[in-house]
């Protein structure tokens, strides 16, 4: 394959993510939410986003990560994925990348457990990975 592709990256326990920005309709500070009740853990509850109600999904707990600190508020990337939208919650906001689409490599084998299965890929980058978001599995509430 050859082009580019953009991506929207985020930080979550310092590594760093990214979403291909087609599928993202915004990025927004945190927003108020409101828990539901029997929700799936991953689910930390519903925001209104100017009249739209959206389901807030913890990338952190999807991951198997630790929770974040209560005095560090997650940012929203809020995304697309067919006829829903779903505000996934990450710790800090990155920059959009333009990356060659011929680096794109499958995910690493030291990659294991539940975390692989939300992973499309990597991008090495100087001195760091950028873990390609598998956006429709992130935001199946199946998990």
């Amino acid at each position: 394959m050859t082009g580019e592709r953009l991506f929207t990256t985020f930080y979550l326990d310092g590594h760093l993510f990214g979403v291909e920005v087609g599928t993202v309709q915004e990025v927004i500070r945190y927003q108020e939410m409101t828990s539901v009740p029997l929700a799936p853990s991953i689910v930390r509850g519903l925001i209104n986003l100017r009249g739209q109600i959206v389901t807030a999904v913890d990338l952190r707990r999807c991951l198997d990560m630790q929770e974040r600190t209560p005095d560090r508020l997650p940012m929203n990337v809020v995304v697309r994925t067919g006829d829903e939208t779903v505000s996934l919650l990450v710790d800090e906001i990155g920059d959009v990348l333009k990356l060659d689409v011929a680096r794109f490599e499958e995910p690493p084998e030291t990659l294991q457990g539940e975390a692989r299965e939300f992973i499309r890929g990597v991008y090495k980058l100087d001195g760091k990975l950028l873990l390609v978001l598998n956006t429709e599995r992130a935001v199946s509430l199946d998990s």
